[in-house]
């Protein structure tokens, strides 16, 4: 039975590889639109997923990553004193308007961290080093942004509020798709950027008997490079996280209420529920989630509809053949099966070279876009167990005709 499904399948060569594209259109649709969630969920926690910290201690307030409120610094000693705790280090978060050489703007989020510390600076570099955040006024960014931000390598300087900076680094696999271009640098210089701006004054004139006025722009005096230095962090400065190491073997769960004890005012979660309250927020809270998700449902939709057409063709060509199996004695289960085989051979070669395309776009989109289009091996095998569910379904609709179909039309002229 399962040569005659074949020799069905490939009898019309021409209108067997249109199905197939057809069929790798659709395969092709679910796999990227779950790809693309299942990238825009690990994008969305990668910054914590790559941090080294047991615990994160935030404002009572937080709701994910980028959405909290300031806690003072000077809960960094407070919570090296908490018993069980082996070492804290702050995380500041801001944000500011960059100018590219080119004079172009754009929204950015800056992180700022101790670049000796331990528990926030493991990134992937691809140029520069960690350590060069040390020099004033100097930032890292993942490569996926550079065309966003208008620049091209290692050294190419821009602008944040008033102050000049410079690109001492490039990261990998560092950069939400959800949000602003990651600025990383150290607290001092996070928060030299926090506090630089630029003064505004109006400039008016009477001309032509029209009295107008302009905004006028300039730079804060005290924000000049040359003639001031980026400060260390003080007791009063607000700061974004504190990330704490544990001690080997201490109680995780148990230190956490020791943190909220000890800090009022204050939320500490672990590392894991840290990620997992920032990729809640965005799939739940946003509705991005829903979105990629009626993506991958037409996908399906879509290949029940061109599967069920093309089989429901192929028996109603087929239908003397099948009703001659009929005739013979053949049973219905034996002639279903039929088309059940060739409905699973039209889902598998075109689920094959789907997989290969897909694979293939998710590795360029990445490189130069910075989207990660996410195919693991677990999402492969659900693209293919769907596949087979939605080739399979499509052929209930040919069954259908098969089962009316009288026997006593091989002996009608």
């Amino acid at each position: 039975m399962s040569s005659i499904a074949r020799r069905n399948l490939f009898e019309d060569i021409p209108r067997f590889l249109v199905a197939q594209a057809g069929i790798m259109f659709a395969v092709s649709l679910v796999t990227i639109q779950t790809g693309v969630l299942s990238g825009f969920i690990r994008s969305v926690g990668t910054l914590v997923d790559h941090a080294n910290a047991d615990i994160w201690v935030a404002n009572q307030d937080m709701v994910q990553l980028e959405l909290t409120l300031p806690m003072p610094a000077s809960h960094l000693n407070l919570a090296q004193r908490v018993p069980g705790v082996e070492r804290v280090e702050p995380l500041v978060m801001g944000g500011g308007t960059w100018r590219s050489p080119g004079g172009e703007i754009n929204l950015v989020r800056v992180f700022g961290f101790e670049p000796e510390g331990q528990l926030f600076s493991d990134f992937r570099m691809t140029a520069g080093s960690v350590s060069n955040l040390k020099q004033p006024f100097t930032v890292m960014v993942d490569e996926s942004t550079l065309d966003s931000l208008g620049i091209q390598q290692v050294n190419d300087t821009a602008t944040l509020g008033s102050l000049g900076l410079k690109l001492v680094g490039l990261t990998q696999a560092s950069q939400s798709i959800t949000s602003s271009p990651y600025l990383f640098t150290s607290i001092e210089n996070a928060k030299a950027f926090s506090t630089s701006g630029l003064t505004a004054s109006l400039n008016c004139r009477l001309q032509n008997g029209e009295f107008s006025c302009t905004n006028v722009y300039q730079k804060s005096p005290d924000a000049n490079p040359a003639s001031s230095q980026p400060t260390p962090l003080s007791a009063t400065d607000p700061i974004s996280y504190i990330l704490v190491r544990a001690k080997p073997g201490e109680d995780i769960q148990a230190l956490k209420q020791r943190l909220e004890q000890a800090l009022p005012g204050t939320l500490a979660v672990t590392q894991a529920e840290m990620a997992s309250r920032t990729r809640s927020f965005w799939v739940r809270r946003t509705g991005v989630g829903f979105i990629l998700g009626l993506g991958a449902t037409v996908g399906v939709i879509v290949g029940v509809v061109i599967v069920g057409q093309i089989l429901y063709s192929s028996v109603s060509d087929h239908m003397k053949e099948f009703a001659t199996l009929k005739a013979m004695g053949v049973s219905d289960k034996v002639v279903y099966g039929i088309i059940i085989r060739q409905a699973l051979w039209m889902g598998l070669l075109g689920y094959l070279p789907s997989l290969a395309l897909c694979l293939g776009l998710g590795a360029w989109t990445f490189q130069t876009q910075g989207i990660m289009i996410l195919i693991t091996p677990l999402t492969a095998a659900g693209v293919l167990g769907l596949t087979i569910f939605m080739c399979v379904g499509s052929a209930m609709f040919a069954i259908q005709k098969i089962t009316r179909v009288d026997p006593a039309i091989v002996f009608k002229s």
